[in-house]
């Protein structure tokens, strides 16, 4: 045989699998030559390499990988941990999560112990035929055997103990005394059952002896923990048969045992470093998830279960500004706080990745249990914290929900936390916010509708009406304003406030605006044929439409399509709209092609007059809410509302415009309107919304 390590030999093979095979190559002999052991390995890490790229991570490569090893003959514990410390470290190079080599690795050293344990098993029944066969010989041959025997009883490499079938020792041999520390002759006649950590006797007991006595298996393989005689625990990998007697009842029991301390300390290690972050020491995703599965699995009817999502807030610009070694170390913090806040309760903490942690409350007390651990942990995180020269303030936003386990599932209850965490960030951050179904489903629907609405607009669900806009002097017909409805398919008829909010949310608002223009100007251009002098259509026009570049070559294609005159046409903004610095030279366009420009719900946001004064404005609108003060109310005082509008009015007037008031519902507020200087009017007392054919009436 040919020893791994001969520094006369060609190199062979990749660097890598030469490097493999120098590392565990004094833990072994083998047959083959250096060249030829250097590229099996090779082909080895190349599979592993494979394994960590596929996704999931493939682990029944990984354990093959790990039988192979064995069955070239590397059987020690030496041999297992060089090729882990050093896979590991090369693995650790592919751009894959760190999971997913701990992964892999667990799996190969997995395929290392089960074919260790094949081996072991191999030998015993090697052992077991050669008694069988000995007490079939003649005397002669029985001696020759039994020498056989013992040759290899005595010098097996792994432990062997021979008993009866109460489970006392009758012969061990020399692997098996320096295992666990006794001499042969203390060991015979023992109990086996008394070398067996206390805490596993009763295991062994009922696994071993009693399934092979009452259960009719002939051998049997647990691992368990052994004491040997200096008081250390060690892992010992057994195997146990049971040999029938000449008469072919129960004779004695054959146990070939190996100490596997070290690998069972290894995949120890291995499942801690699966289970637990490596940057803060907490549990991690894995963990909370088994544990999470772990918690419906075993709870009673009546138990409840509680989780917090933290998530911390602006994180990034510290990472950013001051670097990831700042960041790391801040994240340290966070997860000791956390761990501490939680520590008299004894609640998981995990971190889910980057600055998300998670808490699990089993067996919550309720809702103010956990609302008031969010409010705890909220303290925890915002307390300033030194690092090196940085004094740093750190505050989180925390999703909360908290329900009776036989109401929910896992998925849910994740998505509905996540849910509670974005409405947390969304209202401000450095709070908590408890999940809602009512919320939950109002965003569900604001989601449904905007998510239909281009649809809406191909399949023409959307629709106009017109309300009246009056002179208030004469009563004559001056213009409609077009307002938009949608005939939902699942929601029914929709008014504007159901879903023009959502429309400037998203953008939607744009192609919606679009639409409406098109078809009011189309509808605005038929009047004429109706009467000689018609009235104006008005349309709302959405602050992000306002800022749109390309809102003036659409305005100006839509007149030449539909042949409108540009006078008839007024575009209607509301204050912060038009009071915005992008939309000034989109407004002076727009009044230079003839069009009328309004500033509507005037009075109840922001103006800056002098800005308004360089305005293309034609006319103010105010809003229905100063109107409706115009109508006397007992107990009420109504002339701070008429000196409201009077100031309102008299601006107008001095900047030239024309006063348009909302919301007009009873003669009094016409004549208190009319007094105080007011042109138009529009509201219910001069007609509701109509449909375009009610219009077309109307004119004719």
């Amino acid at each position: 045989m040919t020893a791994l390590r001969d520094p006369g030999q060609p190199d062979s093979g990749s660097l890598l699998g030469r490097r493999w095979a120098a590392a565990i190559g004094d833990t072994s002999y083998v047959t083959v030559s250096d060249a030829q052991l250097a590229q099996l390995l090779q082909d080895l890490v190349d599979r592993l390499r494979t394994a960590v790229r596929a996704e999931p991570p493939d682990t029944a490569v990984a354990e093959e990988a790990g039988a192979a090893l064995v069955g070239a003959h590397f059987t020690g514990v030496d041999a297992l941990q060089r090729s882990i410390a050093m896979l590991a470290a090369e693995l650790d190079r592919e751009p894959r999560p760190r999971t997913a080599t701990w992964t892999v690795i667990g799996a190969f050293a997995a395929g290392y112990t089960r074919a260790l344990r094949d081996m072991t098993l191999t030998e015993q029944e090697s052992i077991r035929r050669a008694d069988l066969i000995a007490r079939t010989r003649t005397e002669q041959a029985l001696r020759a055997s039994d020498a056989r025997f013992r040759a290899v009883f005595s010098g097996a490499a792994v432990a062997i103990g021979i008993g009866d079938v109460q489970g006392a020792l009758l012969d061990v041999n020399p692997a098996l005394s320096e295992m666990l520390g006794y001499s042969a002759d203390e060991l015979r006649g023992r109990s086996v059952l008394s070398l067996v950590h206390p805490d596993d006797v009763a295991d062994v007991a009922a696994e071993v002896y009693r399934a092979l006595a009452e259960g009719g298996r002939e051998h049997v393989r647990v691992e368990k923990r052994f004491v040997r005689r200096d008081g250390e625990a060690i892992w010992g990998l057994l195997t146990v048969s049971l040999v029938p007697g000449e008469d072919g009842e129960p004779g004695y029991v054959v146990a070939v045992g190996e100490d596997v301390t070290d690998l069972h300390r290894l995949q120890t290690t291995l499942r801690y470093q699966a289970m637990h972050d490596p940057l803060t020491g907490l549990p991690n995703r894995v963990m909370f998830s088994e544990r999470m599965d772990e918690a419906f699995e075993t709870a009673a009817d009546d138990a409840r279960l509680g989780v917090l999502f933290i998530d911390l807030d602006g994180f990034k610009i510290i990472n950013d500004t001051l670097g990831h070694d700042i960041g790391d170390r801040l994240l340290v913090m966070a997860a000791e706080r956390l761990d501490r806040g939680v520590s008299s309760s004894g609640h998981l903490v995990a971190r889910m990745g980057g600055d998300e942690f998670v808490v699990l409350v089993e067996q919550s007390g309720g809702e103010g249990e956990v609302t008031a651990l969010a409010e705890k942990l909220l303290a925890e995180l915002c307390r300033p914290c030194q690092i090196d020269e940085h004094l740093l303030t750190v505050s989180a936003s925390i999703g909360v929900v908290e329900r009776p386990i036989s109401a929910t599932d896992r998925s849910e209850l994740m998505r509905h936390v996540d849910a509670a965490l974005y409405w947390a960030k969304a209202d401000g951050r450095n709070q908590w916010s408890l999940f809602d179904s009512a919320r939950s489903e109002a965003e569900a629907m604001r989601y449904t509708v905007s998510a239909s609405m281009p649809a809406g607009l191909q399949r023409r669900e959307f629709y106009l009406e017109y309300q009246p806009i009056t002179d208030l002097d004469d009563g004559r017909l001056c213009g409609l304003e077009a307002l938009v409805r949608w005939r939902h398919p699942y929601f029914g008829a929709m008014r504007p406030d159901d879903f023009i909010g959502i429309a400037e949310d998203t953008g939607l608002i744009v192609p919606l605006g679009r639409w409406v223009l098109e078809e009011a100007c189309r509808e605005a251009r038929s009047w004429a044929d109706l009467m000689p002098d018609p009235p104006f259509v008005s349309v709302n026009v959405a602050a992000r439409q306002a800022a749109d570049p390309a809102l003036v070559d659409e305005v100006r294609a839509v007149l030449e399509q539909t042949g409108l005159p540009p006078e008839r046409l007024q575009l209607e903004l509301t204050e912060s709209a038009a009071m915005g610095p992008a939309p000034i030279d989109t407004l002076h366009a727009l009044s230079e092609l003839g069009c009328r420009i309004a500033i509507d719900d005037f009075g109840t946001g922001y103006s800056n007059l002098a800005y308004l004064r360089s305005l293309p404005v034609s006319s103010l609108k105010l809003a229905s809410l100063f109107v409706a003060g115009l109508q006397p109310v007992p107990g009420l005082d109504g002339d701070v509302d008429a000196e409201i509008v009077a100031t309102l009015v008299s601006l107008a007037r001095t900047l030239r415009l024309t006063v348009t008031a909302e919301g007009v519902e009873t003669p009094t507020q016409v004549e208190r309107l009319r007094a105080l200087g007011c042109h138009l009017g529009q509201g219910y007392l001069f007609g509701t919304p109509m449909a375009a054919d009610e219009v077309r009436k109307l004119l004719h």
